[in-house]
């Protein structure tokens, strides 16, 4: 990325001046997708501030949930402290698919070919007394 797009835009990650205002903060941590963590400074309820610096696209549906409890103050450690292991069975968080060909369309979406159900039977349209 240039000098002139960390300067003025978002989206592509971290501005200039929110990497300088970093620099005094700690490090906390960096999940698999490539984020990383910081933690320093207080809000105004007392609370130390956090951040995250996105790899890629800023989309906050890219932070793992348990990047979010740390985020969000609800675990006050890291998630690899503060967590207890991931089990075999629990799938890896995804991100919001909403706009791409991987979204969810329902039977009846226009993108799957607008075919609903046919009606049952069992639905009476409600209409006023009088």
């Amino acid at each position: 990325m240039g000098f002139l797009a960390s300067t003025f835009t978002w989206w592509n990650g971290a501005t200039l001046g929110t990497k300088f205002g970093l620099r005094s903060m700690a490090k906390m941590g960096e999940d698999a997708l490539g984020n990383v963590y910081y933690q320093g400074g207080k809000d105004t309820a007392g609370n130390p501030r956090r951040w995250v610096i996105y790899q890629g696209a800023t989309d906050a549906s890219r932070v793992p949930p348990a990047w979010f409890s740390w985020l969000h103050h609800q675990v006050d450690d890291v998630p690899d402290r503060a967590l207890p292991p991931v089990r075999t069975w629990q799938k890896p968080a995804v991100p919001n698919m909403t706009g791409t060909a991987l979204a969810y369309r329902p039977a009846g979406a226009l993108e799957k070919g607008g075919k609903r159900a046919t009606a049952t039977g069992d639905y009476e349209a409600w209409t006023p007394e009088g």
